[in-house]
């Protein structure tokens, strides 16, 4: 049985993309837009207000893996 190596560099920041990806999933749900936006945006806020020491660019890097997971999750295959 061969198992691929870790690709990731940052084990730590997955972890909080786990974590933050619980609190934030429904912003990517269409059925809570409001008035046909996506409430995508909030979920920087919210990523921000729980892990509020973490980077502004990892921030940009949880949301943006985020939105990846949620799309594959949902999108008919």
């Amino acid at each position: 049985m061969s198992t691929l190596p870790e690709r990731r560099k940052n084990l730590s920041l997955r972890e909080l993309v786990d974590k933050a990806y619980l609190i934030i999933e429904p912003f990517f749900d269409p059925a809570n837009a409001w008035n046909g936006q996506s409430l995508e945006h909030l979920a920087y806020r919210v990523v921000r207000e729980n892990l509020p020491d973490i980077a502004p660019q990892d921030v940009q890097v949880i949301v943006s893996a985020a939105t990846r997971i949620y799309r594959s999750k949902h999108t008919p295959q």
